[in-house]
């Protein structure tokens, strides 16, 4: 049986039952954050371990977990943090290796291929090439359907920045499709 969220707070905040609760709440939200991960750092390997990485922070800091925020936003923030923290991670191995942007590139479009049609794989590639604040912004708007008002809780943005971001965001990616569709197929 699935508990929800008031459900695993009652039973992460016992120490008699915060391992049942945190089972709870890896079922509850693994996968929505797991994909929330995976639009942001594309490797597989690489989001689960981030993945892994959101749930050890969430049950270190459980109890720092005010509820003024749906539990969902809470966790989605950690994961956005372990994220941008591993792309930090990863340009900084990018800038000590030369092969790094070639890695990286065959990465985005190996994964592409993998799981979605040519289209798909055309708006991967123009996502990554987005600054970070974009792709950001663009995941939580236009994979995870959130609205301005909680990307802005999670972020730290206001809303008026986060519409800008979204915009500027979705016209690189129209203007990336139509300079690349054409000439990749």
């Amino acid at each position: 049986m699935k508990l929800n969220d008031d459900d695993i707070i009652k039973l992460m905040l016992q120490p008699k039952t915060v391992e049942k609760g945190l089972r709870a709440l890896m079922d509850a939200h693994q996968s929505r954050l797991y994909w929330h991960i995976r639009r942001l750092i594309v490797d597989h390997d690489l989001a689960q371990d981030v993945l892994q990485e959101t749930f050890i922070k969430a049950y270190q800091n459980f109890h720092q977990f005010k509820q003024d925020s749906k539990l969902y936003t809470w966790l989605y923030r950690i994961a956005t943090n372990e994220a941008l923290q591993q792309l930090n991670k990863m340009k900084k191995m990018k800038k000590a290796d030369e092969d790094a942007d070639y890695y990286m590139q065959n990465l985005v479009a190996d994964n592409a291929e993998k799981d979605a049609d040519e289209i798909q794989l055309l708006l991967q590639k123009a996502i990554q090439s987005l600054p970070e604040k974009q792709k950001l912004v663009f995941t939580m708007r236009y994979y995870d359907d959130l609205p301005y008002e909680e990307i802005s809780k999670i972020v730290d943005m206001s809303v008026g920045t986060l519409k800008t971001n979204y915009h500027y965001a979705k016209e690189k990616i129209e203007t990336f499709i139509k300079d690349n569709y054409s000439s990749e197929f």
